[in-house]
């Protein structure tokens, strides 16, 4: 049964909302902060760029974000406010890195109407009180008293009631708003208002402008010395005050966003429509305005929030396209720009639309994305791990370790490969060519398997083999000096640094040799009690080249030891308990903590924090990476040390937040791997597969990968087809000289390339609405089926549209059949052979005929009426479910006999729906437009057809955000010998760019994950005081109700990141293990 559902975000709202710039975590410190709708980062601004300090989950919809400045602070408060009318005041807690909440409440009203244009949230400068504008007719003030503490709220009537903004202005002795409205013929006005706190009500401001520019919609209060305010429209901007008044026209355009440059307000960045960055600038002699100038600096994404950091670097943050750091320049380009983007920050947002396919046929599902919108539209490839991109690849067989060497100590660059083979060594190195050729070391022993290698010092190059320990020149290449092992005895493990070598015979012996120039040091040799399976003795401490510490894993008590350097003293013996041998170890520095990393044969792998003076192991932790041994080694990739570990499904292990993550390779099998960073290949590894060895560099670190195909026109719907192997889309360009604004095409890409190979322009005034892959009876073509609506001016609705079929042919889009609709096609599904279309209020059903002459026509077979618009539709079998505009969901079935379609169920509640799905014969799940999510259950059981025909709710969930579309399928392999192979999985896609995943789980782990989630909500507290359980509630204009039958999945991973005594607690309170409850939220993981 799908009834009992996890919800969790595979990829995280990167749509900017909000930003601002501040001293927030430290007096001398500058601070961005950024929000993204339910998420807030707050980053330092250091000489490298920003430095992310921490990232966290708002339970709200952000609507308000600022900083302000109490009376006698040294550092600024964060102020926000939620759309469900919370809000909170936090502050930077320097010892802990966390926030604090100093004040919280909520501000919503009984009644009163929500505005319109959204909510307005303002601080007065000199702060004396937060003003808010959340209901028509209203304005609400929150008093700081003199210690800067919030006093009580009270309401104000305020007569404006079209309001479009409202800003404090600077410099007044009385707080005064400032007040930009529209009257009932539609014209705007500006009015101003000082707010007597004694009397709880407005006194009139000191001035008012009527009758502005009709696209007016922005104002900007203008500090010191000039006080004031800018007024943007669209073809004029106005700056007004108490004694001046100053116009200047612009070029027609939509201000979105602006940034203050300099603190004394004199010049302001301004973001508009379509990407273009303005300079503002007030001229004035002393404290009187002379007159505005504006300047054209270049284009950016288009910007919904602009913050000017410091030396001429902007921050602009995008809804529509990626976010960008960028630095302004004193002299244009080539191009006449004077922008420069130094950073770029991935944004899915706003995805319209997305599919999902396997495009290596690998099991593992990749989704493609429209993202963007207007100039900024992409489609983004988003698969699960790390990609390897292939540089150059040798055929190779039986490869048993790799190594990589330096010609000098002081090179930067590897110049050898050592790859060792089951009775040979032998040595690769780049040839000018930059091709891998052979070449000889000739102090090396070629004839043998080499069980180690390593650059050490005084250039020099150290082999292990069975029988001797060689050191070697790396500059005339001859061996220097040999220990042999001792008699009867051969080396069976060994690891080295650049001064230390450790070996392990047979019979337990341990020793330990240290290197000078030319010559070999027994310094300490031990006898241990059973067999040595694995060594290491990476330097992570203070000196690079030397290690204080050596990890030995251990054969027969499978225990893994840590000893000292160099005296080989036992220090910290932990037993790893069960069967399996460790295969590996491996000492690692991640983020300046310190771990031992120990890899066994089945594929698990255990963590430790590791105490470097102690030598103590605590904090152990243990995953499942893969069934067969592993192999670990470090690289490095952008100045950061990461591990790559090697095995059936290979991994990369990274921190981020102080946390390890585990992201899998999208390689089939690794048996090992090196890193090589040669001059022809900087940052790249060796990788040795099946038969083959690769050299390819690592794409970025992290657990999703998003490759970007900047399309520069907005794609609104898209679909893959197998068969052709292409993806269509429907799309619209903005024109921006011609007449025409809009032009609308059908584009066909290859789906390796993403090239555009065919296009289909539409009519004038007609959009792309749906589009479809498939094939029909008795017709073994497959095709594109494409519904479009005239969307004329003068009409309220559509009352015509098109069902276009398209075959591909040699790459290219032919049209095959047209067939006029009545009104806008919402909707195609393939149905028993056939074509199903929703076209306004009707779902209408067409097959597919064979003319007499050979030709293909649609032909309408039946219809239902009864939607106010029908806008989602999907199909199972004979049922036809169907999401509408505002009447939530309805349930047909097409009978055969009859040839005719009728309506069975539906939920009677109103709800307005922006994307439906079918998860299994009787639950359907919905999304609307209050940021909701809920299924619904057929009542085919009922006694009665009052009861069979009601659609009835069985799970309510507040998600927080807007799904434009549900897909089934999975972004990671499913294998099918893991509990989490086997369970169902819908992906969503919403506006904000969250990629999320629906989960159906056995009621059993529903249950236990529902205790959970309970004790995690009393652990851990929202920031800002707000409650998780209240964020998750359904709500929307008539009713708010406790989530049902879904559950948090970000809550519940969350218990991974919780410090060991908060897992304890929560461990008590379940009366289930730690180790028990970390296995099942990892498995959970798995699921995206």
């Amino acid at each position: 049964m799908s009834v009992w559902n996890y919800v969790v975000t595979a990829h995280k709202p990167t749509n900017v909302t909000h930003s601002c710039v501040g001293n927030f975590t430290a007096p001398q410190e500058l601070n961005l902060i950024v929000a993204k709708c339910t998420r807030i980062e707050i980053h330092l601004l250091t000489p490298q760029g920003l430095q992310p300090m921490l990232d966290v989950p708002i339970y709200g919809r952000i609507a308000t974000l600022e900083l302000f400045r109490s009376h006698g602070e040294a550092q600024d408060f964060l102020f926000i406010a939620t759309e469900r009318y919370k809000f909170c005041v936090l502050q930077w807690d320097a010892e802990t890195s966390e926030l604090i909440t100093r004040a919280m409440g909520d501000v919503s009203d009984r009644i009163g109407r929500p505005t319109d244009n959204g909510q307005i949230g303002i601080i007065d400068p000199d702060c004396r009180l937060i003003g808010l504008h959340l209901y028509d007719g209203l304005f609400k003030v929150i008093p700081f008293d003199n210690k800067g503490q919030l006093k009580e709220a009270f309401n104000i009537r305020l007569e404006e009631l079209q309001v479009l903004d409202i800003k404090f202005l600077y410099g007044c002795s009385k707080p005064t708003i400032v007040v930009l409205y529209q009257d009932n013929k539609d014209a705007r006005h500006v009015k101003t208002y000082e707010v007597a706190l004694k009397d709880k009500d407005f006194v009139e401001g000191p001035w008012t402008q009527n009758n502005l520019d009709n696209g007016a919609d922005l104002l900007i209060p203008v500090p010191p010395p000039l006080c004031g305010v800018l007024i943007i429209g669209e073809e004029t901007i106005v700056y007004c005050s108490a004694n001046a008044f100053k116009a200047i026209p612009i070029r027609p355009s939509i201000t979105k966003a602006y940034g203050r440059v300099d603190a004394d307000g004199s010049r302001y960045l301004l973001g508009d429509h379509a990407g273009l960055l303005h300079l503002l600038v007030i001229t004035h002699e002393k404290e009187k305005v002379t007159g505005l100038k504006i300047e054209l600096l270049g284009e950016t994404s288009i910007a919904s929030t602009i913050s000017y950091l410091d030396n001429a670097v902007v921050y602009i943050g995008s809804s529509y396209g990626d976010s960008q750091l960028i630095k302004l320049n004193l002299q244009p380009d080539a191009k006449g720009s004077y922008v420069e983007v130094l950073e770029r920050y991935v944004n899915l947002g706003p995805i319209v639309d997305f599919c999902i396919f396997d495009l290596e046929r690998q099991g593992q599902g990749q989704v493609v994305t429209c993202s963007g919108a207007y100039k900024d539209g992409s489609l983004r490839i988003v698969r699960n791990g790390i990609g390897i991109n292939e540089q150059a690849s040798v055929e190779l067989q039986g490869i048993k370790g790799m190594w990589s060497l330096r010609s000098s100590t002081d090179d930067p660059f590897d110049t050898f490969l050592v790859v060792s083979f089951i009775s040979e060594t032998r040595i690769l190195a780049m040839n000018l060519e930059d091709e891998l050729e052979e070449t000889e070391i000739e102090g090396f022993c070629s004839q043998a398997q080499t069980l180690f290698c390593h650059d050490a010092i005084y250039n020099q190059l150290v082999q292990v083999t069975s029988s001797s320990v060689r050191l070697v020149s790396s500059t005339t290449r001859e061996m220097r000096y040999e220990w042999n092992a001792p008699q009867g005895y051969s080396l069976n493990v060994a690891t080295a640094n650049a001064t230390q070598v450790l070996l392990a015979t047979g019979g337990g012996h341990l020793v330990y040799l240290e290197i000078g120039d030319g010559t070999l040091t027994e310094v300490k040799h031990a006898q241990l009690e059973y067999e040595i399976s694995c060594l290491d003795i990476n330097p992570i401490g203070d000196n690079p080249n030397y290690s204080q510490l050596a990890a030995v894993g251990m054969w027969t008590d499978i225990s893994v030891r840590i000893f000292s350097l160099p005296d080989l003293n036992l220090i910290t013996k932990e037993n790893l308990g069960g069967e399996i041998i460790p295969r590996s170890v491996l000492l690692c520095a991640f983020e300046g903590i310190s771990y031992l990393l120990c890899a066994l044969g089945d594929g698990h792998l255990l963590n430790f924090l590791l105490n470097m003076s102690t030598g103590e192991l605590t904090d152990r932790k243990k995953v499942s990476l893969g069934t067969q041994p592993i192999t670990l080694r470090t690289f490095s990739s952008k100045n950061t040390t990461h591990v790559f570990a090697a095995s059936d499904r290979p991994t990369v292990i990274y921190s981020s937040n102080k946390k390890l993550l585990y992201s899998n390779v999208n390689l089939k099998e690794v048996s090992h791997m090196c890193p090589f960073n040669s001059a022809a290949f900087p940052d790249s590894l060796a990788i040795a597969k099946e038969g083959e060895l690769t050299i390819g560099t690592i794409d970025d670190i992290q657990k999703l990968h998003i490759r970007s195909i900047p399309l520069g026109e907005h794609a609104r719907r898209i679909c893959h087809q197998e068969q052709s192997r292409t993806f269509a889309i429907c799309s619209l360009k903005n024109q921006s000289n011609a007449e025409e604004s809009e032009m609308h095409f059908i584009r066909l890409l290859d789906d390796q390339t993403f090239d555009f190979i065919s296009t289909y322009p539409l009519d004038t005034f007609e959009y792309g609405c749906s589009i479809l892959s498939c094939s029909f009876s008795d017709d073994t073509n497959v095709y594109y089926c494409v519904g479009t609506a005239y969307v004329l001016p003068e009409e309220n609705e559509p009352t015509k549209g098109r069902i276009l079929v398209f075959i591909v042919e040699d790459g290219k889009l032919q049209l095959i059949v047209e067939k006029e609709t009545k009104g806008a096609v919402y909707s195609l599904n393939a149905f028993n052979g056939k074509l199903l279309a929703a076209i306004n209020q009707k779902i209408q059903l067409y097959k597919w005929m064979l003319r007499d002459d050979g030709t293909r026509e649609l032909q309408s077979e039946c219809g239902h009426h009864g939607h106010i618009l029908a806008l989602y539709v999907q199909t199972r079998g004979d049922f036809i479910v169907v999401g509408d505009l505002m009447k939530s969901f309805s349930l047909l079935i097409y009978k055969h006999e009859e040839g005719a379609i009728e309506e069975r169920a539906r939920d009677y509640n109103a709800n307005w729906m922006s994307a439906v799905e079918i998860l299994d014969d009787d639950i359907y799940l919905g999304a609307e437009n209050n940021f909701n999510l809920f299924t619904v259950r057929k009542n085919s059981e009922g006694a009665t057809d009052e009861e069979r025909g009601r659609l009835e709710v069985v799970g309510e969930y507040h998600l927080g955000e807007f799904v434009n579309r549900f897909r089934h399928g999975s972004l990671v392999m499913r294998l099918p010998d893991s509990d989490v192979g086997q369970i169902p999985t819908v992906i969503f896609g919403t506006v904000n760019g969250v990629i999320g995943v629906i989960a159906s789980l056995p009621h059993e782990q529903y249950v236990f994950l529902e205790k959970l989630q309970t004790n995690l909500r009393r652990v851990i507290k929202g920031v800002g005081g707000l409650n998780h359980e209240q964020w998750r509630s359904f709500n929307n204009e008539k009713k708010t109700v406790d989530a049902k039958n879904f559950l948090d999945g970000d809550l519940i991973e969350s218990f991974l990141d919780l410090n060991r005594i908060r897992m304890d607690e929560i461990s008590k309170a379940m009366s289930v293990s730690v180790e028990e409850l970390c296995k099942r939220v990892e498995e959970l993981t798995r699921l995206h």
